[in-house]
Parts: C-alpha cells; sequence; structure tokens
C-alpha cells in the first residue's frame, strides 16, 4: 500500500520548510524511525524520521526546493496490496449476512455501486478500468484523455511551430487579436497545416513537444508559465520563485536542463551559453553560499531559512520597541578566583565552567528583584506579561546564522548545573541539530559578544522579551583599588531593554545587581 508522508508542522506554526538533503533513494528499504530527510526551517535545521516502514516508492520534493506544511514530500510502499473496489460477489450478499473485512467504500448501498463495478470488476477506487472509465462510488469518473502529439518540426521562416489542444486553452492572445474557431492541429486533416495562414498571437507560448514540458504543466502554478504572450521561458515554479527572490529576469536566461528548461543553476549563474540545451543541470548543495560568474566583483547569495528569520526578527523589534540601552563596568576579579578555585574540586573538575555561567546566574538572581525584565509587552491584549520562570536564551552563531535556543526554568538551576546546560546548549546549537522547540518562547536574552574579542555592544531585544544583555570581554586593564593603580581583571555589560515595560530605574537597578554578583559572588547568599 502506498503511503504518502506530507511536511509535518516540526515547531511552533512554522508554515514552510527548505529541503535541505534526503537520506534515502527510491529503492531503498526504510523503517519506522529512520531520518528520511534533513529539512531547514526558519528556525533550524531539522531531521525527519520515517512514521511508515517499506520501500521509497518516490521522493516527491527536490533538494533546495521549499516545501509548504502539508504537502507530500515521499511516498513509501509497505508491499501490501490496496484494498480492491467491491466486485460483483460483494453485492450479491443478503442484508441478513455478515459482512465481511472490506474497505468501508464498498460496504456503501449496492445501488451506488452497481455502475462501477459492474462495468469494472477489480478496479481501484480513483483508477482506470476496463473501457478507460475511472471507478468511483457513484456513477462513472471522466475518461482520461491522452493526447497525440506530432514531432517537432526544426522551425523555419514560413512555418510555425505546432500548437498544442492543452497549450491553446491556456496562451494568451495578443492586445487586439480574436480568436478564432478551428481544430486543434493534431485533429486537423492531413494537410489543412499547411494552408493556415500564420496567426503569431495563436501560438503556443510554450512547446509540448520538447522533453520535460509536459510535465511542467502538472507543477502547482504551471499556469504562471503562459502568463505573456511570445515565447515564455520554461520553469518550474521552485525555480521561478528562486528567480523572484533573486531578482532575475527569466526571459534572459537561456535553459540548460532537457528540452531548454530553466533551472536552478541557470537562474544563479546567468544560463548557459548560446542556450544550446546540452548542458546538464548541476544542482548547488543546500545551504551553500553560490557566487555570481566570474568577473563581477560581487556575490549574491539567497536570503532564506534562518537568515530570513533573524532579519524579520530584528527588523520588527528594533521599529516596535523603544530600545534603551546601559553600560557598566565590573571588576570580576573576584569571581576568576572563585572559578579557579571551583575548577579544582570534585565537581567541576570536568565541567567547563566559563563567565557566562556565572553571568547567567547572575540574571537569574538580579531578576527576582526587577521583574520587569522578566515580562513582555502584549500589544493587542494590551496588557504586561510577567512571567514566574526565566526561559534563559542564549545567542550562539552556527553555519547559518544567528540562533537563540532556551534553557527552561533557569532560575531553579544551580551554578553547576546551568554551566552543564550551557556545554550541552552550545554543542547542539552547533552541530544544527536544536530542535525548533528550543528556540521559541524565551522571556531574557544573553550574547556573550567578549568570546570574539569585544568590549562591548547595543544588542537588539529578541521580540517578545523586554530585556537582554550583552557580556563583554573578560580581560586584565588597569583599575583602581584602594587609592591605588592596580591591574584587575573587568568586564563591561550593556544592557538593552523595552522603555514601555522596564523604566530607567528599574533597568538601571537591574543592571548595577548583576554588576554586584559579578564583582563579589559572595552577595548571591543575601538574594
Amino acid at each position: 500500500m502506498r503511503q504518502v508522508f506530507r511536511l509535518p508542522d516540526v515547531g511552533e506554526g512554522l508554515t514552510e520548510a527548505e529541503i535541505l538533503s534526503w537520506q534515502v533513494a527510491v529503492g531503498d528499504t526504510v523503517t519506522v524511525k529512520q531520518i528520511l530527510v534533513e529539512i531547514e526551517t526558519a528556525k533550524a535545521a531539522v531531521e525527519l524520521p520515517s512514521p511508515y516502514a517499506g520501500t521509497v516508492l518516490e521522493l516527491l520534493a527536490e533538494p533546495g526546493a521549499t516545501v509548504e506544511v502539508g504537502v507530500p514530500i515521499i511516498a513509501i510502499s509497505d508491499g501490501r496490496d490496496e484494498p480492491a473496489a467491491a466486485g460483483p460477489d460483494t453485492q450479491t450478499r443478503g442484508v441478513g449476512e455478515a459482512p465481511t473485512a472490506e474497505p468501508t467504500a464498498a460496504r456503501k448501498p449496492t445501488a451506488a455501486r452497481e455502475p462501477a463495478a459492474a462495468e469494472h470488476p477489480g478496479a481501484k477506487i480513483g483508477e482506470a478500468g476496463a473501457g478507460g472509465r475511472i471507478a468511483t462510488l457513484v456513477g462513472y469518473g471522466p475518461k482520461p484523455g491522452s493526447v497525440t502529439r506530432r514531432p517537432r518540426k526544426p522551425p523555419t521562416a514560413t512555418t510555425s511551430p505546432p500548437t498544442s489542444p492543452r497549450v491553446g486553452a491556456l496562451s494568451t492572445p495578443s492586445r487586439g487579436s480574436q480568436h478564432t474557431d478551428r481544430p486543434a492541429p493534431d485533429e486537423q486533416p492531413p494537410g489543412a497545416a499547411a494552408e493556415q495562414p500564420e496567426a503569431p498571437e495563436q501560438l503556443a507560448a510554450v512547446q509540448l513537444a520538447e522533453p520535460g514540458a509536459a510535465e511542467l504543466l502538472a507543477e502547482p502554478g504551471a499556469a504562471e508559465l503562459l502568463a505573456e504572450p511570445g515565447t515564455v521561458p520554461l520553469a518550474k515554479p521552485p525555480v521561478r520563485k528562486l528567480a523572484r527572490e533573486l531578482g532575475v529576469d527569466l526571459y534572459e536566461l537561456s535553459g540548460s536542463g532537457p528540452g531548454g528548461v530553466i533551472t536552478r543553476e541557470d537562474v544563479r549563474t546567468g544560463g548557459s551559453p548560446a542556450g544550446n540545451g546540452a548542458v546538464a543541470e548541476v544542482a548547488a548543495p543546500a545551504g551553500t553560499e553560490v557566487a555570481t560568474p566570474s568577473g563581477t566583483g560581487e556575490r549574491r547569495v539567497p536570503i532564506r531559512g534562518v537568515r530570513k528569520a533573524t532579519a524579520a526578527a530584528m527588523v520588527s523589534s528594533a521599529f516596535t520597541a523603544p530600545h534603551v540601552t546601559e553600560f557598566l563596568t565590573v571588576d570580576v576579579t573576584p569571581m576568576i578566583e572563585l572559578r579557579d578555585r571551583l575548577r579544582g574540586t570534585r565537581e567541576y573538575r570536568d565541567l567547563k565552567l566559563s563567565p557566562l555561567a556565572f553571568a547567567a546566574k547572575a540574571v537569574c538572581l538580579a531578576a527576582r528583584r526587577t521583574p520587569e525584565v522578566n515580562a513582555s509587552w502584549d500589544d493587542a491584549a494590551q496588557e504586561i506579561v510577567y512571567f514566574e520562570h526565566v526561559q534563559l536564551g542564549i545567542a550562539a552563531a552556527t553555519p547559518r546564522g544567528l540562533i537563540v535556543p532556551k534553557i527552561r526554568d533557569a532560575e531553579r538551576l544551580s551554578l553547576r548545573e546551568l554551566a552543564g546546560a550551557l556545554g550541552e546548549l552550545t554543542e547542539t546549537a552547533r552541530s544544527g541539530k536544536t530542535p525548533p522547540a528550543d528556540l521559541v518562547g524565551g522571556t531574557f536574552t544573553i550574547t556573550n559578544v567578549g568570546v570574539f574579542g569585544v568590549d562591548t555592544g547595543t544588542p537588539i531585544l529578541n521580540p517578545g522579551e523586554s530585556a537582554i544583555l550583552a557580556l563583554g570581554a573578560v580581560k586584565q586593564a588597569p583599575w583602581v583599588v584602594d587609592g591605588q593603580l592596580a591591574v584587575r581583571t573587568v568586564c563591561q555589560l550593556a544592557l538593552s531593554f523595552d522603555h514601555r515595560v522596564v523604566d530607567g530605574e528599574q533597568g538601571s537597578r537591574f543592571l548595577a545587581d548583576v554588576g554586584a554578583l559579578l564583582a563579589d559572588p559572595g552577595l548571591a547568599m543575601t538574594y
């Protein structure tokens, strides 16, 4: 039986995903929970396991294609025969007889099934049986039509290319032209084509005689291929979408695919020379950056996936929430001394204890005194939402862009537990395996710009949050201690907050509390 796996919603209402790579091929045997495909959503890259066991019949989406949730992406056969439609023997069963194991459709009233079953015994519902009719539950379905096409003739100065009946129904005439009722070329008597006057407005825009062209009309959105009169370039909907995103005019390209079909590579590189169609399509690996032709002095990369989502979120945040940023330089020498002592203990010996772990603990403690930093502005309801728990986001740079995975209920974790959670979070993010559910629902974010040697910055809020803390580089600097100049370990903090939720006094108090906890970790005993 053919089982179709549709693209699921992998997290929080995402509507589409890009196919990165298939882990199986047609003919492969798969098991339940075996990884089928890797996709990239607006949040992260995700591996999808198989819900079925069987043999791969067909891959319904190519790598690099953007697929909407609910669209079939793969077909798998479990090796069992599909249930056949009701035959004549099932219709003679009396009312009092025991029901047999048959499909629900076969147990419909006999009168509704007789025509299809009598004329097409054994035909499957929805498929053509004897006589060319489609077996249906009630009455007859349409007879599948067949279109025969004459071999394509090379164009000459006096000969117009033949028009297919299917294309003739979709082609768009020129302005001011009139349609002429006449039979399609395939229905005309021999010699009739030569007697017809040339009518450029009635010529088909697409030659279905070309290999691969007929399949294009079966694609969703194929009607767009014939939107303009004249010769319209052959391109599948995903390729046309890519061209729109990159601002490429398909009319200026020559397709290198079979029959002159424009491929993704043509869109990215500007088409094949002279449009000879002899160059085979070579798809660029999903997720890679494709450069423009050499000599242009520029490189263009499609905006998609994580980068597209990040850009939309930052624009929305920057122009929605009124940002205020405050800065504080802190002497963190006592924190570094405590870290060195803890590293020598058995509990922390095999654990990476970084300044970020101390900052995360300080944020959770300081948020108790200033709950406004762990809140959200609900503009639709005209309410401020205060969160009981700190869903701590940690900004992480990955090969696919910036993501912010979350440590759930961070205020409940000890310093050691926070350090362990940070290690796991970072490793998972760098490998691109962060689940989409871990990327949403944050209430406060820390961005550690210090790992790049940066002293400080002005971070932008994540949408839905009211504060974000930037942790600068921890380094030695001259510092005044008890009136004397000394070399100390210092760090700069930068706090951005939504001034609709957090007042200046509240933001300043929170930043001062975080700085005090880093400068003297013993103060944590008083919180």
